[in-house]
């Protein structure tokens, strides 16, 4: 079950402070650092997972319905989940 969380946060891994998207999906990790929490279990936005470790993007891949899409690993437990890259987000180095 998707569960439509607009939240601001302030990143762990720099300390950037993550602002609301104001069009498309929820976001769930730093536009800056890339980085996201292990904070959902069985689906977005549900807060039930108990690991609460943060979650370091291993790569990216192009989905031809998303766009880009993320790929975060667990630095504490492992999984590993993938989220559609924000519009603002630093993807790519020059």
């Amino acid at each position: 079950m998707f569960i439509s969380r607009q939240e601001s946060f302030i990143c762990e891994k720099c300390g950037f402070e993550v602002e609301v998207l104001k069009h498309g999906t929820c976001r769930n990790h730093c536009p800056k650092c890339l980085y996201s929490k292990h904070v959902d279990s069985d689906g977005p936005g549900d807060r039930a997972a108990s690991c609460q470790g943060l979650m370091r993007s291993i790569g990216v891949e192009q989905d031809s319905k998303k766009g880009f899409v993320i790929i975060h690993k667990c630095e504490t437990c492992g999984i590993e989940r993938k989220n559609k890259a924000a519009p603002d987000d630093v993807l790519f180095d020059d």
